[in-house]
């Protein structure tokens, strides 16, 4: 900066300075300086009453306040600006819980985040409440008509995840929304329960079917299920094997649908009954029950409940009954974990069994997410479902985009491959390794070579098929020396041909084994070990030319074998010999 500053201070400097070449720099600072004209300078001169500064200073100055403006510039794109970027505000997780109006889910989801900083907006209805439109790429668009305080409120959302409280499909009461269901799975939505799940939940004699299958695996000590026989129609229901039976019509909750049939003729008459109802039926043999059990089931959180009647109804969930929480049993985790599996996996569920009078227990029903949470822990169970619910909402954030496409795999199985297949640089690099000795001295076994960056000047390809010399392949010069360096450079493993950069040493490489034992697995592709003829193009320079290559990488390779140096001095000046002795 002196020099600069005395340079520019100088007046002879400035003088010889081309018309103009200052004249951008001394703009700002100093116009005296400036090509323009007389009449110009003459109306600017009222307009600066400041003392003009000296011409060297001004130069110094306005060079010094470009360099600055310069490196500035330069450095804008790459260095990140003092100022503090504006937050951006993201777009909170919409969640519509699809439930009645009793219970007010968005208490229970108040101040809680997906991945501890996406905000969840809850927006609650009931499946009569509710109506959209699927499409591929947009994914769904649901509207919502609901009642609140009097009021009609209209509301049109794109949910991320969908709560399902409520039974899609209940024949006794004439609703079907499976048609909602159908278009949020339509759409890509995640949901607890999954809506495939939901979806085959709309059938019991379906979900029984799981059950059987069940059944089936575990035994009849593990998992006790109820006898039950299914009528496609009215028209198969002639008789049954024992009496008193359960009939049960089509799909419904809550007792609705079920008649305990004493006799057969109690049976044809409820066979009647169902023609009219055009539906299926299932037939269970009685159970004169003590107490109904419950085992449910929420994320990782189990409970178990036994219900007694008081008012003496044959069934449990229907008039007065006691209810009480029973410690939780590995049979019964048994049964809930088994359940669980059911359908992709069930978040939500619960087991419905009854103990009998004679002790015995059997399984009758499984619930899905829609099951009423029953008991003194009702509130617990309400957070328990949100908080599975939000963790779902997270796994959900953090998988969107992570899944490895085809074209583009993971890391680790590109770095697999690569070590799999054969790279086309240590192939070439197979050609510059050291020629065996002459007959009757100990072979060179074909290990693994480091990969080359530039090939060998003596690389050639065999007339025949054009395929790449055996390292095997010697010259005739070769085999008239018989102390040549391939000898010494053959115990040491490195190539003598390879090509030498300033400062960079070649890797060392384990020594061969002795003559007649194997060598060990060195992991990399090798070359057909094929002893191709002698090459007739072979002549003197390239022997020559080999042989430096030779004394290079011998005195960069082992650099304390002395005996070494000497042999190969000794055998450059044989070769320069037979070089010219023609």
């Amino acid at each position: 900066m002196n020099f600069l500053r005395r340079r520019f201070s100088d007046s002879s400097f400035v003088a010889n300075l081309p018309n103009g070449y200052m004249m951008d720099f001394q703009r700002p600072d100093n116009s005296t300086s400036n090509p323009v004209s007389p009449a110009t300078e003459r109306r600017q001169q009222p307009l600066q009453p400041t003392p003009p500064l000296s011409s060297g200073t001004s130069i110094f100055s306005s060079i010094s306040s470009a360099m600055k403006q310069t490196t500035q510039a330069a450095a804008g794109p790459n260095e990140p600006t003092a100022s503090p970027t504006p937050v951006v505000q993201q777009k909170p997780q919409i969640l519509l819980v699809i439930d009645d109006a009793h219970t007010d889910w968005a208490k229970y989801f108040q101040g809680k985040k997906a991945n501890g900083e996406l905000e969840i907006r809850v927006e609650q209805a009931e499946f009569s409440e509710l109506n959209l439109a699927a499409y591929v790429s947009a994914g769904c668009m649901v509207d919502m008509q609901v009642i609140r305080n009097g009021s009609k409120v209209v509301r049109s959302f794109k949910p991320d995840f969908v709560l399902v409280r409520q039974h899609a499909y209940n024949m006794a009461l004439g609703e079907d929304f499976r048609s909602l269901i159908i278009g949020l799975q339509y759409g890509g939505v995640h949901s607890v329960n999954s809506f495939f799940s939901v979806y085959n939940f709309c059938s019991k004699p379906w979900v029984f079917s799981q059950l059987i299958k069940i059944f089936n695996s575990l035994g009849p000590e593990k998992f006790p299920l109820v006898e039950q026989s299914f009528f496609p129609s009215h028209k198969q229901m002639l008789t049954t094997p024992t009496f008193p039976v359960v009939v049960k019509l089509g799909h419904a909750h809550a007792g609705m649908g079920k008649v305990k049939v004493e006799n057969q003729h109690d049976f044809q008459d409820i066979a009647s009954v169902v023609a009219m109802a055009k539906t299926y039926v299932t037939t269970e043999t009685f159970i004169d029950s003590k107490y109904d059990i419950r085992i449910q089931k929420i994320g990782n959180n189990y409970k178990a409940y036994m219900r007694t009647s008081i008012s003496g109804n044959w069934k449990a969930n229907t008039g007065s009954a006691m209810l009480e929480q029973i410690a939780m049993t590995e049979r019964y985790r048994l049964w809930a974990d088994s359940v669980a599996e059911m359908f992709g996996g069930l978040d939500i569920c619960a087991v419905k069994a009854v103990h009998s009078k004679d002790g015995k227990d059997y399984i009758i029903e499984v619930m899905d997410s829609s099951m009423p949470l029953i008991g003194e822990h009702v509130e617990e169970d309400r957070q328990l479902i949100a908080d599975l619910v939000v963790s779902k909402m997270t796994q959900m954030v953090l998988t969107v985009g992570s899944s490895p496409s085809p074209l583009r795999p993971w890391p680790q199985q590109m770095s697999v491959k690569s070590q799999m297949q054969p790279q086309p640089g240590p192939q070439l690099g197979q050609l510059s390794q050291p020629r065996p000795p002459p007959q009757g001295g100990p072979r060179q076994p074909q290990g693994s070579q480091p990969p080359r960056t530039v090939a060998p000047p003596q690389q050639r390809l065999s007339p025949q098929g054009q395929q790449p010399l055996s390292p095997q392949s010697t010259s005739p010069q070769q085999q008239r020396s018989p102390g040549s360096p391939q000898q010494t450079r053959s115990s040491a493993g490195s190539s003598p041909s390879q090509p030498s950069k300033p400062g960079v040493f070649p890797p060392q490489q384990p020594r061969p084994p002795a003559q007649g034992r194997a060598p060990g697995p060195q992991g990399s592709v090798e070359l057909p070990k094929q002893q191709a003829a002698p090459h007739p193009h072979l002549n003197k320079s390239q022997s020559l030319t080999n042989t430096f290559s030779l004394s290079e990488s011998s005195q960069r390779g082992n650099p304390n074998e002395d005996e070494a140096k000497a042999e190969t001095i000794r055998n450059l000046r044989k070769s320069f010999a037979s070089l010219f002795s023609d």
